[in-house]
């Protein structure tokens, strides 16, 4: 594999879409009620980690793709489940629901575990398995919390 991963850049930039729109379009950004130190290290930690391993190959620790048809399945699942994110934004963009929080938290942890294991990319994947768990957790309580507050 070579260093740069341009399908998972091409990936990395549709999943980006929607949340600089919604930066942009929500000044006040978003209110965090739920605060476990822990679990928002493991997940901007893991976060980031991701985001650049999707980009980034380092040569010895990500050992090509899993089986001759994998590169396929990775283009098709990567921009298959980076498309049903955006449409998921759109449908969920004014709601603050569990339901929401859980879509748009479930699906880039498919996607990267996903894509790690696809192109045996292994420090993606520990990653992935670093921000899976503490990403789904901070959106459920966060949602969760503020659908408490407001009833």
């Amino acid at each position: 594999m070579k260093w740069i991963n341009f399908y998972g850049i091409a990936i990395m930039a549709v999943i980006l879409i929607p949340n600089i729109v919604f930066a942009a379009t929500h000044k006040d950004g978003f209110e965090n009620l739920y605060r476990n130190k822990i679990a928002e290290v493991l997940e901007q930690t893991g976060r980031f980690a991701s985001l650049i391993l999707m980009c980034v190959n380092i040569p010895g620790l990500c050992a090509g793709f899993i089986f001759d048809w994998a590169e396929i399945l990775y283009i098709v699942f990567g921009f298959g489940i980076a498309a049903v994110y955006c449409l998921c934004w759109i449908l969920f963009w004014k709601g603050n629901s569990t339901k929401k929080a859980l879509v748009l938290s479930v699906l880039p942890s498919a996607l990267f575990i996903i894509c790690g294991v696809l192109s045996l990319n292994f420090p993606l994947l520990a990653a992935a398995v670093i921000f899976a768990p503490a990403h789904i957790l901070i959106s459920y309580k966060n949602a969760a919390l503020t659908n408490n507050k407001k009833g």
